[in-house]
């Protein structure tokens, strides 16, 4: 399993975690983001959006449970749906809105919360952990398939920031 870990400091921390991560994705990825309400998971999820030229606003679907943008990843136009399962009731509610026909070989998944649908969400190839720690976040990320492993090799991050 391709692992890495860093100590973010900062917001700046988080957002060139972002704009690395970017960098380093390609369509059919899909990456479960973990952490306590306030960890960063969308700070995150919105430096990557930027990074891969989203020039709009990136709110947190909380309420609307995903937000779709279209990016450009490794020279591709990408769809990159960005979920926060969060407010969701049941797992039930993640198929009846359709939401895994999202999940394909062209786009790319960003799912907070991802428990909340259990085991009707699609695995990831990229597991997220961020952690408050200090002054900052603590940030583990896991490479769980082979193209997981293969955008962990690509991740370049300078993490003392």
């Amino acid at each position: 399993m391709q692992h890495f870990e860093a100590e973010l400091k900062e917001e700046a921390g988080t957002l060139a975690l972002g704009a690395a991560l970017a960098a380093a994705l390609a369509p059919g990825i899909t990456i479960y983001l973990h952490g306590d309400l306030g960890a960063g998971k969308t700070t995150l999820t919105r430096a990557l959006l930027h990074a891969a030229g989203h020039a709009g606003h990136v709110k947190s679907p909380t309420y609307t449970l995903a937000e779709p943008y279209s990016v450009t990843i490794a020279g591709e136009p990408t769809e990159v749906i960005h979920f926060d399962l969060y407010r969701m009731g049941s797992p039930e509610e993640f198929l009846d809105a359709g939401f895994r026909d999202y999940f394909n070989a062209t786009s790319i998944c960003i799912v907070e919360w991802p428990e909340k649908a259990g085991e009707l969400l699609p695995p990831p190839d990229i597991n997220i952990f961020l952690r408050m720690h200090g002054e900052g976040r603590r940030v583990e990320l896991q490479a769980l398939s082979a193209q997981g492993a293969v955008c962990l090799a690509r991740f370049h991050f300078a993490p003392n920031l």
